[in-house]
Formats: structure tokens, sequence, C-alpha cells
């Protein structure tokens, strides 16, 4: 009977340093809040890049430019979504709930729909990519370099695909466990009426 306690006291200690172990994510989360601000002042250089350029630079220049604006947007809502998404579902909940500020993407999320939320980041920085690929499609085939267009059209295609794949998976699940969860609350109803 000392055994099985001394057993269950080693097994409490053990789950609890297991759940416990979820903090040392924190300072990765930690890692990427300081990335967003390198990243920050990465955006603010290609503003003032741009700005130099206004005058001398042509349409498609231009249109490069203010791409590569959009890219370092998408990136960062990107590392903000892995940053806050992760911590409030792995690490530790963010009490956010009554706050007048808080994101709509937050709502109910749980891990499939921020990966689908990340596949389809993931899939629109990349479709940014391309279409930067295409404006300078001429340029690309004076370098022979149309294999490289080409590779950046499947890796975009994989990206939507998973993305995709991702949505439908989820979407199963859900559904399967609403199913069953009606199934079941249905089947307790009945009980309940020939208990009556």
């Amino acid at each position: 009977m000392a055994q099985d306690s001394g057993l269950k006291k080693f097994e409490n200690f053990f789950e609890g340093f297991m759940f416990w172990s979820r903090w040392v994510q924190a300072p990765l989360y930690t890692g990427l809040i300081m990335a967003s601000f390198l990243y920050l002042f990465k955006f603010f250089q290609e503003l003032y890049h741009l700005w130099q350029h206004t005058i001398s630079w042509d349409d498609n220049q231009m249109m490069l430019g203010i791409l590569a604006l959009v890219d370092v947007s998408m990136v960062m809502n990107l590392v903000v979504m892995v940053t806050i998404g992760g911590y409030s579902i792995f690490t530790s909940r963010i009490d956010v709930d009554s706050h007048e500020d808080k994101p709509l993407w937050l709502e109910d999320l749980d891990a499939g729909q921020l990966k689908i939320k990340l596949s389809t980041s993931l899939a629109s920085i990349s479709g940014v990519q391309l279409l930067k690929t295409f404006i300078n499609y001429r340029e690309a085939i004076q370098k022979e370099d149309s294999e490289a267009v080409i590779i950046e059209i499947v890796i975009h295609m994989v990206f939507i695909v998973s993305a995709f794949l991702l949505a439908l998976t989820e979407k199963t699940t859900h559904s399967y466990k609403h199913g069953h969860a009606a199934a079941i609350k249905f089947a307790d109803e009945e009980d309940e009426k020939e208990g009556h």
C-alpha cells in the first residue's frame, strides 16, 4: 500500500512537471516578439528605400517596392498569429475575452484552426512572391530563368492545396465532433423521456 502511495506521488510529480514544461515555449515566443521589432526596422528601411526612388523608378519598380512592404506586413501578421495563437493554445490562456480590441481571429481558436490560418497566410505570402516574380517575368526570361518561375508556381500551388486539405480535414473533424455530441444529447433526451 505504501509502495502504491509512493508511485502515485511520483506519478503526480511527473505529471505536474510535464504540465509545467509547456512554459519552455515562453522564451521562444519572446524571441519572436523581439524578431518582430527587428522586422519593423526592416519595414521602415524598405519604406525609406521606396521614398528615395519614387521619382526615378518606373511603374513596375514602384509596384515591386510596394509589394516588398506588403510582404513584410504579411510576414509580421504570420509572426503575430504564431506568437499569440501558439501561446494561448499551447502555453497559457490569454485573458482578453472582455478586451474591446480582441482580434476576431482569436475567437474560438484551437490548434486545427491555427494551422489553417497559418497555411493560408503562407499561401498569401507565396502569392505575393509569385506576383513579384510575374512583374519581373520579362527579365527572368532574358536571364533564361523561366525554370525558377515554374518552381515558384509549383510551391505556391503546394501551399494552396495544403491549406485546402487542412481546412477540409478540420471541417470533417469538426462536423464529426458536433454530430457525435448531438447524437449523445439526443440519446440523453430519449432516455429522459423514457424515464418519465
